[in-house]
C-alpha cells in the first residue's frame, strides 16, 4: 500500500482518479492532503474543511466481481470501516445516516464519496474519499450540524493514527465484500443506521412536503424504505427526501 501525502489539492478523489489513468495503481494506493480546495461530497455538495486540521483522503481500491445492482454492499463496506474506527475511539452515539454520512447522536462527523470504474457489468474498482472533522471546532453557519471528534471527546487526535485506522478497518470490511459476504455486512449497517425503526418526520424534496415515516430497511438498488402513516412501504432515492427537526 502506497501513501502519497500533498500539502492541498482541489480533490483527492479527482487527483487519485487521474492517476489511475497514467499509472497502474498497487491496490489501496492512497492520497491524503492538508488542504482541498475543490472537495467535494454526495451528488456534487461542496465539501469545505479548515486547512491542516481534519483527515482528508481517497483510496484507490479493486472490487472482485460486484455487480453493479449490488454496489449499496460496496457503501456498508467503507461506511462500516469508518463506523468502526471511530468506535474504537470511543466516540459516543454513533450511527450512519443513509447512505454513507457517519453521526455522533444528531451531529455529522464524516462524509464519504465513492466513484467507481466499472467494466461490463461489474465494478471493476473504486475511489474511496472520506473527508472526517477531527481537529476543527468552527463551522461555518451553513453546517449548523456538522462536529468533530475534538469537540467530542476534548483533545486534539494524530491524523496519521486516525489514517492507519480507517485504513485497517477499511481493508477488512472490503475482504468482507469481496469474499461475497454480503449478509453480514448488510446486518452490520443496518443494525447502526441513524434513526431506524423510530418515527421521524422527513421532507419530500420532490414535492416540498412534510411527511412522518420510520425507516426500515435498504432497497436492493440501495434506496431508503420507509414505511408511511398509512403502512405503505416507500422507496426514496439520494437527495429524494431529507431528515427535518420537529
Amino acid at each position: 500500500m502506497k501513501i502519497r501525502k500533498l500539502n492541498a489539492t482541489d480533490s483527492t478523489n479527482s487527483y487519485l482518479k487521474e492517476l489511475a489513468k497514467k499509472l497502474t495503481l498497487q491496490n489501496f494506493t492512497t492520497v491524503v492532503t492538508k488542504n482541498q480546495t475543490s472537495g467535494r461530497g454526495q451528488v456534487d455538495n461542496e465539501w469545505v474543511s479548515e486547512n491542516g486540521k481534519n483527515l482528508l483522503f481517497s483510496t484507490f481500491t479493486i472490487i472482485n466481481d460486484l455487480k453493479i445492482s449490488q454496489q449499496k454492499y460496496l457503501n456498508f463496506a467503507v461506511s462500516l470501516a469508518v463506523f468502526n474506527t471511530l468506535k474504537n475511539f470511543k466516540i459516543p452515539k454513533l450511527s450512519i445516516k443513509w447512505p454513507n454520512d457517519i453521526m455522533s447522536a444528531d451531529k455529522k462527523i464524516c462524509g464519504i464519496l465513492i466513484e467507481n470504474v466499472l467494466k461490463n457489468q461489474t465494478i471493476y474498482s473504486s475511489v474511496i474519499g472520506i473527508g472526517l472533522n477531527v481537529n476543527q471546532t468552527i463551522f461555518s453557519d451553513d453546517l449548523p450540524n456538522a462536529t468533530s471528534l475534538k469537540k467530542i471527546l476534548k483533545k486534539e487526535l494524530d491524523l496519521d493514527i486516525l489514517l492507519d485506522s480507517v485504513l485497517k478497518n477499511l481493508k477488512e470490511t472490503i475482504s468482507l465484500l469481496n469474499q461475497q459476504k454480503y449478509t453480514i455486512l448488510e446486518n452490520n449497517y443496518l443494525h447502526v443506521l441513524y434513526k431506524k425503526n423510530i418515527p421521524t418526520l422527513f421532507k419530500n424534496n420532490n414535492r416540498d412536503v412534510l411527511f412522518m415515516g420510520i425507516i426500515k430497511s435498504i432497497s436492493k438498488d440501495g434506496k431508503l424504505q420507509i414505511l408511511l402513516e398509512n403502512e405503505t412501504l416507500q422507496e426514496f432515492g439520494i437527495k429524494e427526501i431529507s431528515f427535518k427537526t420537529l
